[in-house]
């Protein structure tokens, strides 16, 4: 994985202006590997509005979705390295390769750029206010007890569920994981008290928080996060290896030019710096990143790497 250190992102932006921009007229694909009308398509189409006037070129946002991301990747890992066609991904994107059964034919570190990190933000462990826990060890205790058996999440081989089975592991209990179709159904059984427990993000929680209809109960962070300050992480109530963030990016393929891919990198960088930009995504409830692949590059290979042998440990895998 080929990285430009970030302090020569401005100045290669500066001196090749042109460079992501070798097509003039011809647009610039991002693909999303998931359905239309998601976070990570929403993120991605604002974005790519702010993109498009600085190459001087359009940027459609393309959906190419299905096996949990992994074949809009798969495409993108094949296209012509020239810079016209980027990935738009979540974390995801570095945790089905291995999650799959029959794998997903690409490798996250080896066969992609990182361009830019966009948004960050944790995992969250959130009860149904009617299931009467309001802390982590409450949770413990009811489980241990027999009182709490199951969690929710929005699909098996997530990084909830993932997250869910690691929490298990950690706190000595068995919880059994009930997969739904993703976070709008997880959350509604949640708020009608169908199950007691789901892992969201902070995004699909924060409505309910407001109003306690959900309970925070801790954040996959090393420590607190900006988006939900006065929710606990896992690691300050004793579980130093729960850290296990949901974050964005943009990707180019493998073999694409170094000073393209510092050029887009430079441009996402302009971008995520624009005070009206990151108060937008942090409406969105996520922490805006900046054009620095550097960071995005050590994300990936850490859930690659760290999280894929938990996965294999705790024989985590889907269809």
């Amino acid at each position: 994985m080929s990285v430009i250190p970030r302090r020569a992102l401005i100045a290669l932006a500066a001196v090749l202006p042109g460079a992501a921009a070798a097509q003039p007229g011809r647009p610039v694909s991002l693909v999303v590997p998931f359905p239309a009308g998601g976070d990570t398509d929403v993120t991605a189409r604002f974005l790519a509005e702010r993109l498009s006037p600085r190459l001087g070129r359009p940027v459609v946002v393309e959906n190419r979705s299905g096996a949990s991301g992994t074949i809009g990747a798969l495409h993108v890992a094949r296209a012509a390295p020239d810079g016209d066609t980027l990935l738009f991904a979540p974390s995801t994107f570095a945790t089905a390769p291995v999650v799959l059964r029959r794998g997903a034919s690409y490798d996250p570190v080896r066969d992609f750029v990182p361009i830019a990190l966009t948004t960050t933000a944790p995992l969250m462990l959130v009860a149904g206010r009617s299931a009467g826990i309001r802390s982590v060890a409450e949770l413990r205790a009811q489980a241990q007890a027999g009182r709490l058996t199951t969690y929710g999440t929005p699909g098996s081989g997530s990084p909830m569920h993932i997250l869910g089975q690691m929490f298990n592991r950690a706190a000595g209990i068995e919880l059994a994981e009930v997969a739904y179709r993703g976070l709008a159904p997880l959350v509604n059984d949640l708020l009608s008290g169908t199950i007691a427990l789901g892992y969201v993000t902070p995004a699909v929680a924060a409505q309910h928080v407001r109003a306690d209809a959900l309970v925070p109960l801790a954040v996959s962070e090393r420590e607190r996060s900006p988006v939900a300050p006065d929710v606990p992480s896992f690691a300050e109530l004793g579980f130093p290896d729960l850290v296990f963030p949901s974050w964005s990016g943009v990707f180019a393929p493998r073999g694409t030019p170094g000073e393209v891919a510092a050029s887009l990198s430079a441009h996402f960088d302009a971008i995520l710096a624009q005070p009206e930009v990151r108060a937008r995504l942090a409406g969105f409830a996520v922490v805006p990143g900046s054009g620095d692949p550097a960071r995005l590059a050590a994300i990936v290979a850490d859930q690659f790497g760290r999280i894929g042998r938990v996965v294999r440990e705790l024989n985590i895998s889907v269809e």
